[in-house]
């Protein structure tokens, strides 16, 4: 992984948001193709975000499973956990791909979902997405 992306993940950790956003480019660009609402563009705008989610999840974690970097463009795979103050447990899941340059994030997209508290197995989830249940095969 970058050491941007490094510096990033012990930010995060640290909760220390000064840190994070000292990471992010002015005009940094965020999408999350999966849900096009969540788009933003600025430093300004991250910063709010992250004070909300280390507020909201005091025991915030972020760990990288697995990472690459291809040209300007880092890859990695996200597991973030914790628990909201609400007591509600919290954890995610995916993958990220940020533009680094001159050692700072100026665009990202994210691929990261809620993990499922209630278990669906492949026949539910291919129903809910075709309108169709699939066959049962046998080993």
């Amino acid at each position: 992984m970058t050491d941007v992306i490094d510096r990033l993940v012990v930010a995060m950790n640290a909760h220390d948001l000064d840190a994070a956003v000292g990471l992010i480019h002015e005009d940094y660009r965020s999408e999350q193709p999966a849900h096009p609402g969540r788009a933003f563009v600025g430093r300004a705008q991250m910063r709010a975000n992250w004070e909300a989610m280390l507020a909201g999840i005091p025991d915030f974690h972020a760990e990288i499973r697995r990472s690459v970097q291809d040209g300007e463009t880092t890859w990695s795979e996200w597991h973030w956990s914790g628990t909201r103050r609400d007591g509600q447990s919290f954890e995610v899941r995916g993958v990220t791909l940020f533009e680094v340059a001159d050692d700072q994030i100026v665009a990202g997209r994210l691929y990261l979902e809620d993990v499922e508290r209630d278990v669906v197995g492949i026949g539910q989830a291919v129903e809910a997405l075709s309108g169709r249940r699939p066959r049962q095969q046998n080993r």
